[in-house]
């Protein structure tokens, strides 16, 4: 096991908030050097979209920002550059009738059994 370990998040929700604070807690843990993915199933898979507006209640972002909050497009560029491993699970996908061609394109199509080998020697945290 490695010194620090990893940060598996894992979002259900197709909420707004919870994309929102999946893809800030990510930035984090990131930026302190923690290996981070977030893998997105059902509802949540629509944060993984490249038009994120079927997020329930997507306009909040507008509110936000104008708070001074980082926006969720900001957040979702961070996590990018800092190497935050984007998963969408396969039935995930399928349960919401949602086509690999909407996704962004740094996202990795699979399934939850690869999902918890990778996040063996990692802390889980479901959103």
């Amino acid at each position: 096991m490695s010194a620090i370990p990893g940060l598996s998040i894992l979002l259900i929700s197709g909420t707004h908030e919870r994309a929102h604070y999946a893809f800030a807690l990510a930035a984090g843990a990131a930026a302190l050097g923690r290996r981070t993915s977030i893998f997105a199933t059902n509802r949540g898979c629509f944060a993984l979209e490249t038009d994120w507006s079927g997020l329930d209640n997507a306009t909040r972002d507008r509110t936000i920002r104008a708070r001074g909050v980082a926006g969720f497009d900001d957040l979702r560029d961070a996590c990018l550059e800092l190497g935050v491993r984007l998963l969408a699970c396969d039935a995930g996908l399928k349960s919401e009738d949602l086509s690999t061609a909407t996704l962004l394109p740094a996202v990795q199509v699979t399934g939850i059994a690869a999902f918890l080998a990778d996040s063996a020697e990692s802390q889980i945290v479901t959103l």
